[in-house]
């Protein structure tokens, strides 16, 4: 068990072409790999069979956050290019005329750091204001736009994707990212990164599935850039883990209650479905509506309050996710499973294939 909170225990080589760079032709055309928790047995399909493995009275969680185009490129007044990458949706400021201001805080890439009070030009009716230095290289933003446009358009109008850094695009993300690079289900932006189990789900996979009997339930949990941040720790249990923005609504929190209550399974889609379930459950698994900010931090050993079954995406060596994932299934088992997908040529992270821990 002492292994298990070793940062060591958790890598593992993974070949660059494993990395998908695409999604696949079509969501629920990715390939599936089952593990049955407690036999260990192991199987392969595709992921239009997860129908297969759900029942009538089983509920699947999933998580509605949408990623917004948080990727900026302009210049300096100076001239010197510049790439702003907002870390949260902006905060709009009251209606001041003609010209709208919303506040944010940021990263900033350029050849020297921004200044305080400098000007950066985003685009013809779009720049930014540095307003203040933040610690770990974060700015704090003023965004200056026309208001004739929501600020949802003109994001829309001058933002790109903001895809993970392990997927390469010469000239940025593309129309295709716009649309693949988020779930069907997508409602409420805020997310810096797709919650990327729910990618594989088309809206006939899940017609399908409320045919069978199978209802869903939507939590929202933004995904921040703090997902992608490495952990450093030997030892994990002494990671501090990010936190995120999470919303469950009354309704939504009263029908997974329900379900449980008549012993129907809870499918989590996603470990962000799953911080966010856990994190708004009582001691007794009782999910609470309401919002606030998750810090929960999730490794083996860990008891499950809520989740049955998980599917997920398979994850980074080392990183916060694959700790969560392994408490729910055992890190040994975890691994095995990751060793065999290589071998078998999956398809790994955001755009690649999934995961299904059932019993």
């Amino acid at each position: 068990m002492q292994q298990d909170f070793s940062l060591q225990a958790y890598d593992y080589t993974l070949p660059p072409e494993n990395i998908a760079q695409h999604p696949a032709d079509a969501r629920e055309k990715s390939r599936l790999l089952i593990l049955h928790r407690e036999s260990g047995k192991r199987e392969h399909g595709t992921f239009h069979q997860i129908i297969e493995l759900l029942n009538p009275g089983d509920l699947l969680v999933v998580n509605n956050t949408k990623v917004f185009p948080a990727r900026l490129l302009g210049h300096k007044e100076s001239g010197g290019k510049v790439e702003v990458f907002l870390l949260s949706y902006p905060h709009e400021a009251e209606d001041s005329g003609e010209e709208k201001r919303a506040s944010a805080t940021a990263l900033i890439k350029s050849s020297k750091r921004p200044k305080a009070g400098i000007r950066l030009l985003l685009g013809a009716d779009l720049s930014a204001i540095v307003l203040e230095l933040l610690d770990d290289g974060k700015v704090k933003i003023e965004l200056r736009y026309s208001g004739n446009k929501p600020l949802a358009t003109i994001l829309d109008d001058h933002g790109q994707v903001p895809l993970p850094p392990y997927i390469s695009r010469t000239e940025g993300s593309t129309e295709e990212d716009r649309k693949r690079y988020q779930t069907v289900y997508a409602h409420t932006p805020g997310a810096v990164a797709a919650p990327t189990a729910g990618l594989h789900f088309s809206e006939e996979l899940l017609q399908a599935i409320r045919k069978k009997g199978i209802d869903t339930a939507h939590i929202t949990l933004h995904v921040g850039h703090g997902t992608f941040a490495p952990v450093r720790c030997e030892e994990i249990r002494e990671h501090r883990i990010h936190e995120e923005y999470v919303s469950v609504s009354q309704e939504n929190g009263d029908k997974i209650n329900r379900v449980r209550a008549k012993g129907g399974k809870i499918w989590a889609v996603g470990t962000t479905t799953v911080r966010t379930l856990e994190f708004m459950a009582d001691g007794n698994g009782h999910v609470q509506g309401g919002d606030g900010w998750c810090r929960l931090y999730i490794v083996p050993g860990y008891e499950f309050k809520v989740v049955d079954n998980l599917i997920t995406n398979f994850h980074l060596p080392q990183s916060s996710l694959l700790f969560l994932v392994a408490a729910l299934c055992g890190r040994q088992t975890l691994l095995e499973c990751y060793q065999e997908a290589i071998e078998l040529g999956y398809r790994f992270y955001s755009y690649g294939d999934a995961m299904a821990i059932c019993p």
